[in-house]
């Protein structure tokens, strides 16, 4: 599947902005299952500075600095992507058992597996502790396949949470999701990586987006698709399998894959800081179309 990807997000400031530094994360990675062959972002007004350079996780970051005094602005970050459809399910059954996993990450790795050690700790937004821990054993019972497990882990987060804009904000934590059994995509991924973690498991937190499907006979809605999160669990020979529980499926041609982290705060997809401006207002607008559909 082939799309165009366009992002875009507008500040409007009460007062005027002297100056404002800003980070983001919205240029797709490449990956085996995905190839990101254009990509451009435009800020308004434009800055005096635009630097690029590849994080510690691989991702694509941008920094861009306005210098000049302003009372709104716009960034938008347009691409095209070609996705590939993940392998089948069927494959789960034959993971590792989770046992041995949490094994090879607590002995001494080989080098290449240095960095999925790290995904196996605490970060800020999703911590282990025992109850999780608890909720997770019910799916990962003794010697069953991690990528069966997790997937069912997945299954139950999507079963028993309810999905709820406004039950939570950006700065939850997972203990006050874990309490309410409510939040959004985000929230659902931090629960699942520190169930994961709690059991001594190494997994990661995925953004990108989300190609929504009108329904049949209704027009596509541009500007209605949105960013998403999801997650990935490391399964030693079989690799990273992505996990989406506010969906309950595997992650296939629906899901572009922007950048991998931690948590969230590795990858927001644009922060910064201004000076300035009194009150603001934000909106965003990202559209997902297939080539051929975009307008």
């Amino acid at each position: 599947m082939k799309y165009r990807i366009s992002h875009t997000t507008k500040y409007a400031y009460s007062e005027p902005v002297p100056v404002c530094q800003n980070k983001v994360h919205l240029r797709p990675r490449n990956s085996r299952r995905q190839t990101c062959s254009s990509y451009s972002l435009i800020v308004h007004p434009e800055p005096v500075l635009v630097d690029t350079h590849l994080d510690y996780f691989g991702n694509t970051v941008e920094y861009f600095s306005l210098v000049d005094s302003h009372r709104g602005l716009t960034v938008t970050a347009t691409s095209e992507v070609e996705v590939k459809p993940a392998e089948s399910t069927n494959g789960l059954e034959a993971t590792p058992p989770w046992e041995s996993m949490v094994e090879a990450l607590r002995s001494r790795p080989p080098q290449s597996d240095v960095n999925n050690c790290l995904f196996a700790y605490d970060s800020d937004y999703a911590k282990a502790s025992e109850a999780l821990a608890e909720y997770a054993r019910a799916s990962f019972t003794p010697k069953r396949p991690i990528g069966e497990a997790a997937n069912d882990l997945t299954r139950r987060v999507f079963e028993d949470f309810e999905y709820n804009p406004g039950a939570t904000n950006v700065k939850s934590q997972v203990s006050e999701v874990f309490a309410n059994r409510a939040g959004v995509c985000q929230d659902f991924a931090h629960l699942e990586i520190a169930c994961l973690r709690s059991l001594g498991l190494a997994a990661r937190y995925v953004s990108g987006y989300l190609r929504t499907i009108p329904p049949p006979g209704k027009p596509r809605m541009i500007g209605a698709d949105a960013s998403h999160a999801w997650l990935s669990v490391y399964c030693g020979a079989a690799g990273w399998i992505d996990f989406d529980p506010t969906n309950n499926v595997i992650p296939g041609t629906d899901h572009v894959t922007i950048a991998l982290g931690r948590d969230y705060a590795d990858v927001c997809p644009i922060q910064g800081v201004f000076v300035g401006g009194g009150d603001h207002t934000l909106n965003v607008s990202v559209d997902v179309a297939p080539l051929g559909q975009a307008r």
